[in-house]
Order: C-alpha cells, then sequence, then structure tokens
C-alpha cells in the first residue's frame, strides 16, 4: 500500500529538514498540534520508509577534508557490479557510490585530505579486481550538496 501524505505530515517534513534534531514538542508547538500527533505522524512515515534515518551534516573542510572528487569506474565486466560496490564501500574515504549508465559502470565521489591522499585513495580502488579503469574529475566547489532540499517542491 502507497503512503499518501497530507499537509500535516508535509508540515512535520518540512520542519525536520531544516533541523532533524528539533523536538517534537517544538514542532508541535509551531503547527497548533498535540506533540503526540507529531509522534504518531513521524513514527507512520519511519514505518513507510518515507524518513530513513536521522543525519548529520557535516563540514568536512573543518576537518581538512578539502579535496573532492568524483571517479568514474570502468569494470572489466558489468556482471561484477555488486562485487565491487561492495570494496568500494569498505574505503571510508568514498561518501557516494552509483551505479550508472553511459561511460562508466559506477560514479563515485571521494573525499580526501589533499592530492596525496587523493591518490592513495585512487590507487587503492584501481587495485580492486575487476577495475579495468578509474577517471578522476576534481571538484572544484560545492555550490548545492543538500538531497533534502527536494521537499520543498513535493506536493501533497
Amino acid at each position: 500500500m502507497k503512503f499518501q501524505l497530507d499537509e500535516i505530515d508535509k508540515s512535520i517534513l518540512d520542519f525536520l529538514v531544516v533541523n532533524t534534531r528539533m523536538p517534537f514538542t517544538e514542532i508541535a508547538k509551531k503547527m497548533d498540534v498535540s506533540a503526540g500527533t507529531i509522534h504518531v505522524r513521524v513514527k507512520k512515515m519511519e514505518e513507510a520508509g518515507i524518513i530513513k534515518s536521522s543525519s548529520l551534516n557535516i563540514d568536512y573542510t573543518k576537518l581538512e577534508y578539502n579535496f573532492t572528487a568524483y571517479i568514474g569506474i570502468l569494470l572489466t565486466k558489468s556482471n561484477k557490479t555488486q562485487e565491487v560496490i561492495a570494496e568500494l564501500a569498505s574505503i571510508p574515504n568514498i561518501v557516494e557510490i552509483s551505479v550508472v549508465s553511459g561511460k562508466y559502470n559506477i560514479f563515485c565521489k571521494m573525499m580526501a585530505k589533499n592530492t596525496e591522499d587523493a591518490k592513495r585513495i585512487i590507487y587503492q580502488i584501481d587495485d580492486i579486481q575487476d577495475v579495468m579503469r578509474t577517471e578522476s574529475m576534481i571538484s572544484m566547489e560545492e555550490h548545492v550538496s543538500n538531497r533534502n532540499r527536494l521537499m520543498q517542491a513535493v506536493t501533497v
């Protein structure tokens, strides 16, 4: 059964997108409903898989991870994709992994402290069995990095 958002659910999500740690009592006060209503609605959205988890937004540049690159990965055979993804997922510096169509089989985002650190990680990727070739693109500057911004466009 498909979960149908209503205006109350959408408003709750709008508050949580801005601040995942906002207390339900504060959301309830702003929406003029009971805290119990907020709790029940959030629980239902979690059960429906709409809310997967709460997350923290960490500014990795403050931790000296100033080097971001996107890496296209070409495999020897596309049926090796899952095995390579498992290996990539074991590298902490790989923060996003996507299976894509086109020139590459896999596209991922990597964060490193500097070029030496990035080189080490890229060599580690190159050493994964069934990786035929990689191509790296250095991010010069990131402007929009917010998966939750789509929530503003969701209609009920």
